[in-house]
């Protein structure tokens, strides 16, 4: 395949390691190519030597492929010295055909990016780079959080209680002060007094589901549980802070994206974070979720539609949107009401996945518009603001929007 040249100056990075392999592609004024490989380490002295190098050319494309997270010390050093390189997607390099088995992957993507074959994937600004590492280990601690609880209760159901039967909640403040009382070796009868009266189960079920059989090695390990539980939830208490304290500049955009049914203040963080500010760089809302995986895979031929797996994506966003969908479709909007449309053709599991494609479209829609959510199925201006108006400042002073 006969590849025609649209750039005169082109740097290529394959980046692994502990090693990067650059190839420079250089058309003199006759025309001639010169060709320039070069191997630099992976340490900060290689990589400010690979940017120096890199910058000696004045190349007009930069692109460079890397598996996992490589890529970003590198780019983070040619960033440094004004260069915006192309991070491109490998599964797209090995779709163009040509490739002879002589040639350098370095100088393999000179060649495609020499031609304008290439384009860079979605890299947000370094301010969100940096945010990602805690909206992301945010999420690892939440994951680590839930397995915990998940725990906590095998432990406490293997012991003979029953709480999970008859609280909604065992992690709740009542349950939790009673399980404390139980391990302090407290009665059945004395962490009754720890129960709320919000709580449905009357005393005679809370005395049958406390009454069991925990022994001094269930009180070792549920109070180790119990501790860790403690530690996570404060240590992603912390992590929470730190990323809306470090998201104050977009303070209305994450307001607008809090209107979203089903999406709070951390997920609306953790979800700029992910996909950024500007909208440009995706184009269209259909783009968008195809970056994040959350589009409706694609198979079709001779006119009928056959069954197609979505396709990989940014999996934190997908979960982001997955979780904010389950928590939509418990309410009272348009978007519960498509989910129960969805639920009945489609199943539960594909109808959240759908839901999840729209509140990331709605999303693009907020961020690019920089506006707030209205829902199809309320009329707001029947709405009363004088009935209204007390309890929208209570749940201002509750979430901290006002001073109490």
């Amino acid at each position: 395949m006969e590849l025609t040249p649209i750039f005169n100056s082109v740097v290529a990075l394959d980046i692994h390691h502990a090693k990067i392999t650059a190839c420079a592609l250089i058309a003199d004024a006759d025309g001639e190519v010169r060709v320039e490989l070069k191997e630099f380490g992976g340490f900060k002295r290689d990589r400010r030597a690979l940017a120096e190098w890199v910058a000696s050319f004045a190349p007009e494309v930069v692109v460079m492929e890397s598996t996992g997270i490589y890529w970003k010390s590198p780019y983070a050093a040619l960033e440094r010295v004004g260069i915006a390189a192309l991070v491109v997607n490998a599964r797209h390099v090995k779709q163009v055909p040509g490739r002879k088995t002589d040639i350098a992957d370095a100088q393999w993507l000179a060649i495609l990016a020499r031609s304008g074959l290439l384009t860079g994937s979605f890299v947000p600004p370094q301010n969100l780079r940096e945010l990602r590492l805690v909206s992301r280990q945010m999420q690892k601690f939440t994951g680590i959080l839930a397995g915990e609880k998940n725990r906590l209760h095998k432990v406490l159901t293997d012991g003979g209680i029953r709480l999970s039967a008859v609280v909604s909640d065992i992690h709740g403040t009542s349950a939790r002060a009673m399980i404390k009382g139980l391990l302090a070796g407290e009665t059945p009868q004395q962490v009754l007094s720890y129960a709320s009266k919000r709580l449905k189960a009357t005393q005679e079920e809370l005395l049958d589901a406390l009454d069991g059989e925990l022994s001094d090695t269930h009180r070792f390990v549920l109070r180790e549980i119990l501790t860790h539980i403690e530690e996570l939830e404060a240590r992603i208490e912390v992590f929470r802070h730190h990323l809306l304290s470090a998201l104050q500049p977009h303070e209305s955009l994450l307001h607008a994206l809090q209107t979203i049914p089903g999406l709070d203040a951390p997920g609306a963080a953790m979800l700029l974070v992910e996909i950024g500010t500007d909208m440009d760089a995706f184009g269209s809302p259909e783009k968008l979720a195809a970056w994040a995986g959350v589009c409706p895979g694609n198979n079709e031929s001779a006119g009928k539609r056959k069954s197609a797996r979505a396709r990989k994506g940014n999996p934190y966003v997908r979960r982001i949107l997955c979780e904010a969908a389950h928590a939509a479709s418990r309410t009272r909007c348009a978007l519960a009401e498509k989910f129960k449309v969805l639920l009945v053709r489609r199943g539960r599991k594909r109808a959240i996945f759908a839901l999840a494609h729209k509140i990331l479209k709605i999303v693009f829609v907020l961020i690019h518009r920089g506006d707030y959510y209205r829902d199809a199925t309320v009329n707001y201006e029947a709405i009363s603001v004088e009935r209204n108006a007390p309890r929208w400042i209570r749940m201002l002073r509750k979430y901290h929007y006002i001073p109490a």
